[in-house]
Parts: C-alpha cells; sequence; structure tokens
C-alpha cells in the first residue's frame, strides 16, 4: 500500500511514534511517507492523520482512498481539542480511542475501531501520551492488517464538544489543596504550559516530576 502519514506540527509530542509507525509500516512492505504538510499529501491508497492541529479540507482526502483519524474520546463524545486532558480533568481513567475515517464534518466520519486506554491514576502527562502513542499505533496497524474487511459504522449518540485548551485552564487555586487539584497536575505539560497561579500580583510557575525522573 501506498501510505502517508501526516503530523502537521514539528514540535508535536507525536512524532517519535509517527517515525516509529513509518518504521514498522516500512517493514511490512508499504510504501510510506511521513510529512508535515497537508500540501504535501500525494494520492494514494491511505493517508493517517496524526495528532494534527488544522483541520484538512475535502480536497485533500480526496486524494486517498481512507483518511484515517485516532481520537482519544468515544465519539461523538468528546470531539473538538485535548480530549483525553478533559477526560483526566472529569476524574476518568478509562478512557475510549476512537479510529474513524476524517470526512468534511469536524470528528464526524464513520468509526472502524473503538479501544479503551486505561490509567492508573498516578501517570503524569508525558507517562500518558506514552501510553496513548502507543495506542495509536497498535491501533493503525490493526486498521491497515484488515482493511479488506473491516467495516465502517456510523456515529450514534449524544454530540458534546471540547474546547481548545488556554493559558487560563492551567492556573491553580491557591485555596484549593494539592489532592483536591492532582488530577491537573497530572495533565500538566511542564515545557509547553506549564501550571502557574498567582499571588499578590504576582504569577508563579510550577512544574511536577515523578521522583525516579
Amino acid at each position: 500500500m501506498k501510505i502517508t502519514i501526516i503530523t502537521d506540527d514539528l514540535k508535536s509530542w507525536f512524532i517519535p511514534y509517527g517515525n516509529e509507525l513509518k518504521k514498522i509500516l516500512i517493514s511490512k512492505g508499504h510504501e510510506v511517507k511521513y510529512i508535515n504538510d497537508k500540501m504535501q499529501i500525494e494520492s494514494g491508497d491511505l493517508c493517517l492523520i496524526m495528532s494534527c492541529l488544522k483541520i484538512i479540507k475535502d480536497g485533500y482526502l480526496q486524494l486517498n482512498k481512507n483518511n484515517i483519524v485516532v481520537h482519544a474520546s468515544d465519539l461523538p463524545e468528546g470531539k473538538g481539542f485535548s480530549p483525553m486532558q478533559w477526560q483526566i480533568l472529569e476524574g476518568r481513567d478509562e478512557i475510549t480511542i476512537t479510529l474513524f475515517e476524517a470526512v468534511k464534518e469536524f470528528d464526524a466520519g464513520p468509526y472502524y475501531l473503538k479501544e479503551k486506554l486505561k490509567f492508573t491514576g498516578n501517570e503524569l502527562y508525558k507517562e500518558m501520551r506514552e501510553k496513548l502513542g502507543e495506542k495509536m499505533i497498535d491501533m493503525c496497524l490493526k486498521f491497515i492488517e484488515n482493511i479488506k474487511t473491516i467495516k465502517p459504522v456510523e456515529q450514534t449518540g449524544k454530540e458534546t464538544f471540547y474546547q481548545r485548551r488556554t493559558e487560563k485552564d492551567d492556573e491553580l487555586d491557591i485555596k484549593k489543596t494539592i489532592e483536591e487539584q492532582f488530577r491537573h497536575f497530572r495533565i500538566a505539560d511542564n515545557e509547553n504550559h506549564p501550571l502557574y497561579f498567582k499571588y499578590k500580583d504576582t504569577k508563579y510557575f510550577l512544574k511536577i516530576y515523578k521522583a525516579e525522573e
């Protein structure tokens, strides 16, 4: 198969997993390109749209027979941005990962696979992303191995939508305990979007690491 993998952010956490996926697919005899710009998409059999920030319009989707996205929610619940972080913050430690067909409408295409991703409750953001990246690779490989027989299923149920996280979402409440806000600490992106609090007209950043790190 002629396969394109696209991640449109060169700083994306997914890049190492995209490279690993490319390596595995090449070892299985596929022709694979890993790109970061939708204008580089060529005609082929499959485009894997992995951790992209920008919507890929219909004209580009028509270049491949299938255009696959892996999204960390039980679609149509949890469409939108940063679904894993929002769900952890809501109190969940088991989330559903959906592999679906990209269509013109946002996160609306039929799905092929849904699988559970379980956390123990003590993972920090880096560890959760590692588990998610591995799950995304595994689901893509399953889809490709079964592409001739796997059937699409239309999304059904109540649609919900997560907004893009902003700097305000990283602010801690100094009147609450660490225990009360531990889930907020768990989803903190130490390097790109660290947690912070304000006290006496001053802003302070906080970063969290496990002791073994």
